[in-house]
């Protein structure tokens, strides 16, 4: 079974169109997607780990009061966002495209 899975990593990675779909993946060397790539990925997860717990107190103290359904359901993603505190492989996968970017 393990051969089996290296030769069809192989052959993936010998495929043209795979190398094709991977290039294409890959951010542009550019101001904006250093950006992208930082304010997507890892400033959120940055403000997650100083933050989250104030963020997450906040919203829960505003769903306790009456609110409007926008309101209510964007208190309801701060908490789903910010409760768990920090995601590592947001946080990984945001390091990784930086290399990736830069080699």
């Amino acid at each position: 079974m393990k051969r089996i899975l290296q030769e069809k990593a192989k052959q993936i990675a010998q495929n043209p169109v795979a190398k094709k779909t991977i290039a294409s993946m890959k951010p542009e060397k550019t101001i904006w997607g250093f950006l992208g790539i930082i304010f997507f990925f890892i400033l959120p997860e940055v403000v997650a780990f100083f933050y989250g717990a104030d963020i997450t107190s906040y919203a829960n103290a505003q769903l306790l009061q009456p609110n409007s359904t926008e309101m209510y359901y964007y208190y309801k993603l701060l908490v789903m966002m910010f409760e768990d505190g920090v995601s590592w492989l947001n946080l990984t996968v945001g390091f990784g495209l930086l290399v990736w970017l830069f080699f």
